[in-house]
């Protein structure tokens, strides 16, 4: 399979594994451009027999995915429902994520930049999650913008850390480095920056060695054993009692004040801050 027609990801295949780079410019932003990139891949990848592991990086060493496009907020119809969205699902970065995870490959995410928002939601829906020491940071910092994450957040991020560090983690929507990432379960190793790439590079080869039998069997397992149910429906049925005026005024304040340029990006918390509290 050669994985043509994705524009914002490159795919190179070797001995079982998808490395999937992740490169939609200038900030690999979860837009209108990667979603549909992303789920064509997982609809494409689900039957190829060849694909044991597949590893999730980005082209961009500052931003992993650095969180769902403003312009949803500033036009909601750009997150419509449609008749593509899997049972279960009520949007587009729901149903991507949910793609992803119901895959027989292992999934791996390779964070060495920022995560936030739907970027950290994806790479929730991930079955691993390894992250950069002193580069990586994840967050969901919806609260602040006046919305909440609705993207599978709240659902995958209270499975991984529990109720009472999830209600930190999206309320107070701080940002975590690696070592608290580890620390609370948002992923399973934070390793030294330069030791990233050849730990996931030799877990991936090894997992993919032991065949796509083995591994879907190991997957259904532990999958039963999990007791956590995500209810999609019920997070996105909450989104109606927000005011969605204000929540298009804000966002459009925000992107004004710098959100989704670079700068503003390498410092999100805190531009959304001195937006809030402006007088």
């Amino acid at each position: 399979m050669t994985y043509a027609d994705l524009p914002t990801l490159r795919v190179d295949l070797q001995h079982g594994v998808a490395t999937v780079a992740i490169d939609n410019p200038p900030l690999n932003i979860l837009d209108a451009k990667l979603i549909p990139d992303l789920r064509r891949f997982a609809a494409q990848v689900r039957d190829d027999d060849t694909v044991q592991v597949i590893v999730f990086e980005s082209a961009d060493p500052e931003f992993f995915i650095a969180h769902g496009d403003m312009h949803f907020l500033t036009d909601p119809t750009l997150l419509a429902p449609d008749d593509t969205l899997p049972p279960g699902t009520s949007n587009a970065i729901q149903a991507l994520n949910e793609e992803i995870r119901a895959l027989p490959q292992v999934t791996i995410g390779k964070i060495a930049g920022f995560a936030r928002g739907g970027g950290n939601e994806f790479a929730m829906a991930l079955d691993m999650r390894f992250a950069a020491i002193g580069k990586s940071g994840q967050a969901q910092p919806e609260t602040l913008m006046g919305i909440y994450p609705g993207g599978g957040g709240t659902q995958y991020m209270t499975s991984l850390v529990g109720r009472a560090r999830s209600l930190e983690l999206i309320l107070g929507a701080g940002l975590a480095d690696a070592e608290l990432a580890e620390r609370y379960g948002l992923v399973n190793r934070a390793l030294p920056a330069d030791e990233l790439d050849g730990f996931v590079a030799a877990l991936a080869r090894r997992i993919a060695g032991l065949g796509r039998t083995v591994i879907g069997i190991v997957k259904t397992a532990v999958d039963a054993a999990d007791s956590t149910k995500t209810d999609l429906i019920t997070e996105s049925s909450l989104a109606s009692r927000l005011s969605f005026p204000e929540v298009m005024a804000l966002a459009h304040k925000l992107l004004a004040a710098g959100v989704q340029t670079r700068e503003g990006e390498l410092r999100l918390e805190e531009l959304v801050t001195e937006v809030l509290i402006a007088p």
